[in-house]
């Protein structure tokens, strides 16, 4: 961990995290009030600077302050695109104890660009997922057994970013694998006709998504996949016709 680390620019980086399970780094912008385009700036010119500086490990830009607006949320929202950009909001909660400050995530799904190019073999497999990342394919195997019984002749399609299960007999994703940051996965399901249903049912279970077109994304480690399986079960009978 630094703080307040001189860059290249010659700016200073309020914080610099580092996990040392697999050397991701986290280039941290606090600060105070409502957001505003200059840090918003500030966070991915830093995150860029540091990423080249050590491009060998993944990283990801944090934008911590104390209200994020709903307009910068979508300018944010849409950066997250291309970026992998965290945005956490911070709030101070006044209690018989003192002061505590209180940290919601608002924004943390973000998904590798694939730049279509194939690997050494020619293919993306069951093999190359299980060099690439284990717990996107223990994930991907078990949600494949889980929903085997809703979906029509499912089938498991390995892509370079991506595993996605889709519905052989209408030939669409019904939801997809991403590796997110950690041990964390990125699932991704449609929703269609049942986007409310799915919703309320997500907001119930108190797991924390993000809408993107017509699919509703949010992260999870394999031990929350097992402990939600029910949950994700509901999920996929609701979206099983999505474009109805």
């Amino acid at each position: 961990m630094a703080k307040e680390r001189v860059v290249s620019s010659g700016g200073r980086l309020d914080i610099l995290l580092k996990n040392p399970l697999d050397d991701s780094m986290y280039e941290v912008e606090t600060m105070l009030g409502d957001t505003d385009p200059d840090h918003i700036v500030r966070t991915i010119e830093y995150w860029d600077l540091l990423r080249n500086k050590w491009p060998q490990r993944q990283h990801f830009a944090v934008l911590v302050a104390e209200r994020i607006t709903k307009r910068f949320f979508n300018v944010i929202r849409v950066l997250s695109d291309a970026v992998p950009l965290i945005a956490i909001q911070v709030n101070v909660i006044e209690s018989p104890h003192g002061r505590s400050l209180h940290f919601t995530k608002i924004l943390d799904v973000y998904e590798e660009p694939d730049d279509g190019v194939p690997p050494d073999n020619g293919t993306y497999d069951e093999a190359y997922w299980r060099d690439k990342s284990k717990v996107v394919l223990e994930a991907a195997l078990y949600l494949f057994q889980l929903t085997r019984p809703i979906y029509t002749d499912p089938q498991m399609r390995y892509n370079k970013t991506r595993i996605v299960i889709r519905s052989g007999s209408s030939g669409y994703n019904q939801l997809s694998v991403v590796k997110g940051a950690g041990r964390n996965v990125i699932l991704g399901f449609r929703y269609g006709a049942k986007r409310d249903e799915i919703q309320e049912l997500l907001e119930s279970s108190s797991i924390d998504f993000h809408e993107r077109s017509t699919t509703f994304r949010f992260q999870m480690t394999p031990e929350m996949i097992k402990s939600k399986h029910g949950v994700l079960e509901q999920i996929a009978r609701l979206n099983k016709e999505w474009w109805a």
